[in-house]
């Protein structure tokens, strides 16, 4: 397995399911045999200012996936799918954020978080409503702001994608446009059957 893979391997996309067919969407272990090799002093050295404010503009973004799934998997009466998916959503962002964490202590970069204005953040105000909210209402709510957090984030990787160097930054950048806007299509049927 080439570096680069074995670090694409390491986020786990949220695999959704389709709620129609049941059919899994691909998840970073089928999509690794797409990348390239690349050596391990490249790995440590070749980033830029693109790739710097990639993850630090991630990690922020990615956190309130998290915070969002933790919020929901507290309530009951959430449908059960619904909770899954805060599950599995989760658990990759957890994965995301720690790998993107040790690429900015490779290259020495401070872990200050950015400044909010990345497309697709949550306001305190959405999330305190998330927090208010119950039952069929609150999966309805957190699915429509884990939509905006995935329409944030593609946007973000596809800036990383344009201008990045960093090559297992660049990866994951295309992993998130792919995956995440299969994982919008998945969440958007599932938002319009509750």
């Amino acid at each position: 397995m080439t570096i680069v893979s074995a670090l694409v391997a390491s986020v786990v996309p949220v695999a959704c399911a389709d709620p129609d067919t049941g059919s899994e969407i691909p998840t970073a272990q089928t999509m690794s045999a797409t990348t390239s090799t690349v050596t391990p002093a490249a790995n440590i050295e070749a980033h830029n200012n693109a790739d710097i404010w990639f993850v630090r503009q991630m990690i922020p973004h990615q956190q309130q996936e998290v915070e969002i799934s933790d919020i929901l998997m507290g309530k009951p009466d959430v449908e059960p799918r619904v909770t899954d998916l805060a599950i599995r959503n989760k658990t990759a962002r957890s994965s995301a954020i720690q790998q993107m964490r040790s690429w900015l202590d490779q290259w020495a970069i401070s872990q200050t978080p950015a400044d909010g204005s990345a497309p697709g953040r949550l306001t305190e105000r959405e999330l305190t409503a998330l927090r208010q909210t119950r039952g069929t209402d609150a999966g309805r709510l957190f699915l429509s702001q884990l939509i905006v957090l995935h329409e944030g984030a593609i946007s973000l990787a596809q800036n990383e994608i344009e201008e990045g160097q960093y090559p297992p930054a660049v990866a994951m950048a295309r992993m998130i446009t792919s995956t995440h806007q299969q994982d919008l299509d998945s969440m958007r049927d599932m938002l319009a059957s509750l």
